[in-house]
């Protein structure tokens, strides 16, 4: 039925959201980041607000699944899938993904969309292996047939979720130690789960200026489906919405920013005091700057340090819109700002370092992430932690509270810094640390290590 009912599909019907997944997928498979492609393949689109959101799914999902699809190829093609001309492998995942994945697009549609983006984009010659290749996966999706899982547990893991065969060996390992034999694979199952789900839109809410109370019952009367986040005091996670976040009620008030719920959780950690100096050493995009200046009724100082200076100017437009005037930007490398800043030396009775880290906690949100990242990429990283946890040591007061923090899951980035780090400087004090696990029902995978140095902190103001 799905063949004949192909035949009957309008050729221009649907045509410009594929196109920009698949340009985006090309984009990506050359080495650019997801995000920044689709924005750019979105810009001269001229695609209302439905094809934005159809060729977003479309490009993250199929770059997300991009293993699984290969696997298809594989088995439905007589090419393999990596010999496959790279724009004909990417133009067939478009397809298969919509075919597998996406129940609300017709199979015809899929089909026959994909066919004529091959028909007009330089892929005239294979439009028959396009249209036979998608036609066999709708046989053999009618027919009930799976891919056939390996015995290795680790070789299943990463074919069902589509998850580097590295990261899954790591996952399970990593699992031995965190958890009874009897949770480690539903725990590992429910991890790599998480990390292809859409996630969830958070938001924080700006105590200087509302409480989630007020900015719930605004977002409601405009038609928004909102509802608090367990744990999270300031957030609420938005259900179901449409259009321009920034045409919402109150972003333009500053009364609320987008926050993961994870990311939520580690500035108060700090536990800061309203007059004190406050540090986050590597800032941008200032969600944890602000957070800060929040949790001090903006009296005192926070001082957001980043390499980037145009990433820094991010942080200053949100700080003004929020209405934090306690939030200073400072574009400088953070392992260097005691040359820099000589009277920063124990200057700071608070420091935040949210540390360059893999971002294996955030692959959810970053779909290209997991093709990106390698063990040897995260090895490159370990000596820069080292050396920018070594460098706040010599800014942080006496007596006190330093929080490492890392939005990867990684026990390398994570507990092992912090074990090199007090083997070093046994002075310190572990006060706490946490791994939360990336959670199919929201929230980023993260690390927090509490540290706190001798001595006695000088009261705030002092």
């Amino acid at each position: 039925m799905a063949d004949a009912a192909a035949d009957t599909v309008d050729t221009a019907t649907g045509l410009g959201p594929r196109r920009v997944a698949w340009e985006v997928l090309e984009a990506v498979a050359a080495g650019a980041y997801a995000d920044v492609a689709l924005e750019r393949a979105l810009r001269g689109a001229g695609l209302s607000a439905t094809d934005r959101g159809l060729a977003t799914e479309l490009a993250y999902g199929a770059i997300r699944r991009r293993l699984w699809l290969d696997a298809w190829l594989d088995r439905l093609g007589k090419v393999p899938a990596r010999k496959q001309p790279p724009r004909l492998r990417w133009l067939l995942h478009v397809g298969l993904y919509q075919l597998f994945w996406m129940e609300r697009i017709p199979a015809a549609a899929a089909v026959h969309t994909t066919v004529e983006l091959a028909k007009q984009h330089r892929l005239a010659r294979l439009a028959p292996v396009v249209n036979g290749l998608l036609r066999a996966a709708l046989r053999a999706q009618a027919a009930g047939d799976t891919l056939a899982l390996p015995a290795d547990a680790a070789e299943r893991l990463s074919l069902q979720q589509s998850l580097p065969l590295w990261f899954c060996q790591e996952l399970l390992a990593w699992a031995d130690g965190e958890w009874s034999q009897a949770l480690a694979m539903p725990a590992v199952e429910r991890i790599a789960a998480a990390s292809n789900q859409v996630p969830p839109l958070d938001l924080r809410v700006n105590r200087l200026r509302s409480t989630p109370a007020l900015v719930s019952a605004a977002l409601d009367a405009a038609g928004l489906e909102i509802r608090p986040i367990a744990g999270c005091p300031d957030g609420l996670q938005v259900l179901g919405s449409a259009g321009d976040l920034r045409q919402w009620p109150g972003y333009a008030e500053g009364h609320w920013c987008v926050q993961d719920r994870a990311a939520q959780w580690v500035a108060p950690l700090l536990e800061p005091r309203p007059g004190e100096r406050l540090l986050d050493a590597c800032a941008a995009p200032g969600g944890k700057a602000t957070h800060l200046a929040e949790l001090i009724g903006d009296r005192g100082e926070v001082w957001a340090v980043d390499r980037s200076a145009g990433r820094l100017q991010r942080v200053a437009a949100n700080a003004a819109r929020l209405g934090c005037a306690s939030v200073n930007a400072l574009a400088a490398d953070a392992c260097e700002l005691l040359r820099q800043r000589p009277q920063w030396r124990s200057a700071f009775q608070r420091i935040l370092l949210d540390a360059p880290c893999s971002g294996l906690g955030t692959l959810a949100r970053h779909a290209d992430a997991r093709w990106r990242v390698t063990p040897d990429s995260i090895a490159a990283l370990l000596p820069l932690q080292a050396r920018l946890l070594e460098a706040m040591l010599a800014l942080l007061a006496p007596g006190g509270r330093l929080v490492y923090a890392t939005c990867t899951i990684h026990p390398a980035e994570n507990q092992h810094q912090i074990a090199g780090l007090l083997a070093a400087h046994p002075e310190l004090t572990l006060v706490s640390e946490q791994q939360r696990w990336p959670d199919p029902d929201g929230g980023d995978g993260f690390y927090a290590a509490v540290i706190t140095a001798p001595g006695i902190t000088a009261p705030a103001g002092a």
